[in-house]
């Protein structure tokens, strides 16, 4: 089951009632900076009066995203900052009323704001906007299939494989991510969640290193063998393996030290 959370649904209608105020006084004044030609004096106030008068609908747009960790100041300035692109870049011309071009960009914006901004931990930009994909995926198939949809349902829908569904459902555990410090338990039997984390054991590598030492010993003639036994299995000194052997201590220090170089050199080209 899919589970992601799903990016409201605002309506061009639903957003531009939200706005306090006189909504035609604030059509007016869009009209009339529309009107005036680049460069007049009256352009920057004009201008100031109209994001103004349409911040009421930036602030409904932005407060529609409370309560997804983000705090509600940057929420209204990140949809205020859309409004002003949207004052900007609108064009009259075009037959589009200004609240239907003003919500899609306030929304992008807020949503680059999320993308950009909120992720714990650094991922590509092309899983985060994917994430984005399937969320808004997972709540258009949620109502047009009365159910949860599966992998498949969103693959099909965005027309990508169900590989890179998993792969973007993955990417979106960066999204939030838990302190090490955060408590697990009650009571005097509390611990951090740092401290339920392994170490690392070094029986791991101890266990390679005896798989490896076999083939490594019977590189070594038969002596050289006998002595190191004696010596690190046996705790034998020296002059004791020396007797054992038939040969001098100086003898057997230079056989033994000779015996560790040609062993060493078979476990380090082992690994």
């Amino acid at each position: 089951m899919i589970t992601t959370t799903t990016a409201p649904t605002t309506t061009t209608t639903e957003a531009a009632t939200a706005v306090s105020g006189d909504e035609t006084r604030a059509s007016e004044l869009t009209a009339a900076l529309a009107a005036l030609p680049e460069g007049h004096p009256d352009r920057p106030a004009l201008r100031a009066r109209v994001i103004e008068a349409w911040l009421p609908l930036a602030h409904h747009l932005a407060f529609r995203y409370s309560g997804r960790g983000e705090p509600n100041g940057d929420l209204a300035q990140t949809a205020a900052l859309g409004l002003i692109k949207a004052v900007d870049r609108f064009d009259a011309s075009r037959g589009v009323d200004f609240a239907g071009f003003a919500i899609p960009t306030i929304l992008g914006e807020i949503k680059r704001h999320f993308r950009d901004r909120t992720w714990n931990i650094r991922v590509p930009r092309r899983l985060q906007e994917l994430r984005l994909r399937i969320s808004e995926a997972n709540g258009t198939l949620t109502q047009t299939l009365n159910r949860a949809p599966t992998v498949a349902d969103i693959a099909t829908h965005l027309g990508i494989t169900e590989e890179e569904v998993l792969e973007g459902l993955e990417g979106a555990r960066a999204y939030n991510a838990v302190s090490l410090s955060t408590p697990i338990g009650d009571g005097d039997s509390a611990t951090e969640l740092g401290d339920t984390l392994g170490a690392e054991d070094g029986e791991y590598e101890l266990a390679e290193l005896r798989v490896a030492l076999g083939p490594a010993l019977a590189t070594l003639d038969e002596r050289e063998q006998k002595i190191l036994t004696l010596r690190f299995y046996g705790n034998l000194t020296q002059s004791e393996i020396a007797a054992q052997v038939g040969v001098s201590q100086m003898h057997v220090s230079r056989l033994l030290a000779r015996a560790l170089v040609k062993l060493r050199g078979q476990l380090e080209s082992s690994h």
